[in-house]
């Protein structure tokens, strides 16, 4: 079988398994086993041996601890004290809860390092708190939703910590490099809220006064010190990602059981049972993927993808945008993880022909992923904000539209200019090429 057979038997049987509702994690390992039955030089047992080979990862340990370390900050009730100090930030604005709700979102982005877990924790006290102050329900989920995406491009990101794992790119130099994308996707969503807000509005609280700034700020400090801790312990080279993590975890249980007092025995195994869960589900996915990526390596399928692009020629410019669009599609139908491993590892060696740097070509990915947790069908982000607004998802596509047009606007900016993405791990950490 050449490069073409096998690309077409995995993805025919990965598409018509999806829509028989499979899962695709399952759908995945599955969409395999065709071909490991009927090439002679491999069999079933190969499937299993490279899952576990994926598994068998230092650094894939620091996902599950990320994870928990966002559950124990959301159970330590620290998004109450981002809302009030971003009420007191930039609250003044016209639509000042819609920007608090993108500040915050911002704020618990580097803490987190889980769109999913932003959007649950966020949404659960934001979107109710708008729908009072009068803003429009579908509004009020789409803002929420959509700025919940900078939950894994501001760093901590399990998604750079996956990417990097796979495909052997600096953690450090992937954290640095999310943080301008990542702010600069977040002012382009309060812009977008400052005019619509102007047009409906909204209301707007008053400017504070000098002691209710510093008070907020007092009390959001200690939590917002753990991007810093993070990032600036491994791009300084003190920890690695892995042990970044564990740290992680190590300072939100100090926070909340033994500073905050909000995080009591029973709450502390049900976060530890959440996180183990949610945690089960995404590595899984991992080994299933990981498998799917061998065969399509084992076959050459890049390499014919590779030599068929530069035939077309597209430059620079030309294949970022090809890349992206590649990653905004698949974004759309499955979830980040089976997609970075399979799609990354496939684009890669476009991306080098081209001349773009591994980091430069990850920011990209991430960032079109990012955008697929709010577009349907897949639009896991949007899910969790739909069922906690009480809304459908159909309502919201107006909205969320609207939010992500100046979004990917930010997308083409980070695609043809590398200094947007390279400068800071290039000032930082001038030995991560």
């Amino acid at each position: 079988m050449g490069p073409l057979e096998v690309a077409l038997i995995l993805v025919t049987c990965f598409l018509v398994l999806v829509l028989l509702r499979v899962p695709v994690s399952f759908a995945l390992g599955l969409a395999t086993i065709p071909i490991f039955l009927f090439h002679d030089r491999l069999t079933v047992t190969l499937l299993f041996t490279e899952m576990f080979q994926s598994y068998n990862s230092f650094l894939l340990l620091a996902v599950p601890f990320f994870l928990l370390a966002a559950n124990l900050m959301n159970a330590a009730g620290i998004t109450d004290r981002l809302v009030n100090f971003a009420k007191a930030l930039i609250g003044f604005l016209p639509g000042g809860l819609g920007h608090v709700n993108i500040m915050v979102s911002m704020l618990f982005a580097g803490i987190s390092g889980s769109s999913t877990a932003d959007s649950a924790g966020i949404g659960a006290i934001m979107i109710p708190a708008m729908k009072k102050e009068g803003y429009d329900t579908a509004m009020s989920v789409a803002i929420t939703a959509c700025s919940s995406v900078m939950g894994v491009i501001i760093p901590p990101s399990v998604l750079m910590i996956i990417w990097g794992g796979v495909m052997s790119v600096s953690i450090g130099g992937l954290f640095l490099a999310g943080i301008i994308p990542g702010t600069m996707i977040g002012l382009s969503m309060m812009l977008t809220m400052y005019f619509y807000a102007r047009r409906k509005g909204y209301p707007r609280y008053p400017f504070p006064s000098f002691p209710v700034f510093i008070t907020s700020l007092g009390k959001a400090l200690v939590p917002m010190l753990t991007p810093v801790i993070i990032v600036g312990g491994i791009a300084g080279g003190f920890f690695t990602a892995t042990e970044a993590s564990l740290i992680a975890v190590l300072y939100s249980a100090f926070l909340g059981i033994l500073i905050y007092r909000t995080v009591d025995r029973a709450k502390f195994l049900s976060v530890i049972y959440e996180s183990g869960r949610f945690s089960a589900i995404a590595l899984f996915a991992v080994g299933t993927a990981s498998a799917f990526a061998f065969l399509l390596a084992f076959f050459k399928v890049p390499d014919a993808i590779v030599s068929q692009l530069a035939a077309l020629e597209f430059g620079f410019a030309g294949t970022g945008l090809v890349i992206a669009a590649a990653f905004l599609i698949i974004g759309m139908f499955i979830d980040a993880i089976p997609a970075i491993i399979i799609l990354g590892t496939v684009l890669w060696p476009v991306a080098e022909a081209s001349g773009y740097h591994p980091i430069h070509f990850a920011i990209i990915g991430v960032v079109s992923l990012a955008f697929g947790l709010v577009t349907p069908p897949y639009g896991l982000c949007l899910l969790i904000t739909c069922a906690l607004g009480e809304i459908k998802v159909a309502a919201t596509l107006k909205y969320v539209t609207i939010i992500l047009l100046p979004m990917l606007l930010i997308l083409l900016l980070i695609i043809l200019l590398p200094s947007v993405v390279l400068w800071l791990p290039d000032t930082l950490m001038p030995d991560f090429k």
